[in-house]
């Protein structure tokens, strides 16, 4: 048998996710070289600054900062830089340069996905981004191959590591929102600047790659409707402890159908949500995520893991490399995306859900009355009412339950409540999804 050559890998960045990868790739050398048939050999890693400090050790002959000379040298090009510039810029060049590309960077596929897709199949390159969402959590893989064949119809998704853990620890200890961000950040889980986490804006990013694998279609992530969760309480969370639900930050893509005209289209969103606790994604705990995908044939599925952290990333990377060298060393094109649907993006009043309102209404007759000729008005069925009445206060608490309705019906409904006379205040409005 004859040996194919090595296999020479350009790194781009030596963060906590590229120092992992280049540690595994010079500690497991001689393994990966049996798994795919050829050596694999990191052949340098592009930083910013060869002096910085690093979580592991590397040998300073491998660091540069020529990322152009690197790339020139490189069969297969791994981008860990994050962020928009350079990173795209290098990652075309690698394209055109011949090199295939291995990329951990959401926000750079969210907003140039086409292109960079479209530059690696005119070529004829591979594009691969296991680590782009979910971390360690093999997601993308199934979705593009082992799934290819059916027909997904719905993904919710725990993809924000961050505000899965201030949300369940809001849930199990009854903390504020700023206490729970406070230990997030002491722990390392929350960036000094929080605002990509809780703003909803990391998650949105994740939705838009994986709407666009589920449904074929292009998806931008300025389609995607983000909510983050800045306006959760701790009292919004107690009250969803004691009617059996918690709140989760969820990433929803859906395959949709126009009652009206029968037009198929896309949804993708991303909000807290009412989640009942006996559906599996209640159980998520701390800072792991998980993704759980609704299809025709196959069912429910469910894909859990950690979704953060360097060498758990670094995982879903090695895994994207391993399968491109074994094309390396078998031969053939790279793999396209698939997006010959194009579906239309449904924009968020075109959806169905269910809403939990929470209302401060005067303890006074007729005021149910007036609560339910509201809901009527706009078409929305009430499923459930409990009320409140505290001693000596002259308002009642009043939770309601909606059945489905659009989206649009219930942000009038609401719009409508908060404007009637015998309404004090609407408390709360979250949305209730997974029902199983």
């Amino acid at each position: 048998m004859i040996e194919y050559r090595s296999i020479r890998v350009g790194l781009l960045g030596a963060g906590s996710v590229g120092s992992q990868v280049a540690r595994l790739l010079l500690e497991h050398g001689d393994e990966l070289a049996q798994r795919i048939g050829a050596r694999i050999e990191l052949v340098g890693i592009a930083v910013r600054d060869v002096d910085a400090e690093r979580d592991v050790e590397l040998p300073r002959a491998l660091l540069t900062t020529d990322a152009d000379a690197l790339i020139l040298g490189s069969d297969i090009v791994i981008e860990l830089m994050g962020g928009l510039e350079p990173a795209r810029t290098l990652v075309l060049q690698a394209i055109a340069s011949g090199a295939d590309v291995v990329t951990g960077n959401k926000a750079l596929l969210a907003t140039h996905g086409p292109e960079l897709f479209a530059a690696a199949e005119q070529v004829g390159a591979q594009l691969s981004y296991e680590a782009a969402v979910g971390g360690a959590i093999p997601i993308l893989r199934p979705l593009r191959e082992s799934l290819a064949g059916d027909r997904v119809e719905r993904i919710l998704g725990i993809v924000n590591g961050t505000t899965n853990f201030i949300l369940d620890r809001m849930d199990t200890t009854g903390a504020s929102l700023e206490d729970a961000l406070a230990t997030a950040t002491e722990l390392g889980y929350a960036e000094a600047d929080p605002t990509a986490d809780i703003g909803g804006y990391d998650a949105a990013q994740k939705a838009a790659i994986l709407a666009s694998i589920a449904f074929h279609t292009n998806v931008p992530v300025e389609a995607v409707h983000r909510e983050g969760i800045t306006g959760v309480s701790a009292a919004q969370v107690d009250s969803a402890r004691r009617a059996g639900f918690v709140v989760k930050l969820l990433a929803i893509c859906e395959r949709l159908v126009d009652a009206e005209t029968g037009e198929e289209g896309v949804s993708a969103r991303v909000y807290p949500a009412l989640v009942p606790r006996e559906h599996p994604l209640a159980s998520v705990r701390g800072a792991n995520n998980a993704v759980f995908v609704e299809a025709s044939a196959a069912g429910p599925l469910m894909f859990y893991g950690a979704g953060a952290g360097g060498v758990q990333t670094a995982s879903a990377v090695l895994g994207d490399l391993v399968a491109i060298a074994r094309r390396h060393v078998i031969g053939g094109p790279g793999m396209a995306e698939s997006t010959h649907a194009e579906l239309p993006m449904f924009d968020i009043g075109r959806i169905t859900t269910r809403y939990a309102i929470t209302l401060e209404v005067v303890d006074e007759p007729g005021v149910l009355e007036r609560i339910a000729r509201v809901f009527s008005e706009h078409g929305v069925s009430v499923e459930q009412l409990q009320q409140t009445v505290s001693s000596g206060s002259e308002r009642a608490t009043l939770v309601i339950g909606t059945h489905e309705a659009t989206e649009s019906a219930l942000a009038e409904t609401v719009t409508s409540l908060a404007e009637n006379p015998v309404v004090a205040s609407v408390a709360s409005v979250l949305r209730v999804e997974g029902t199983l």
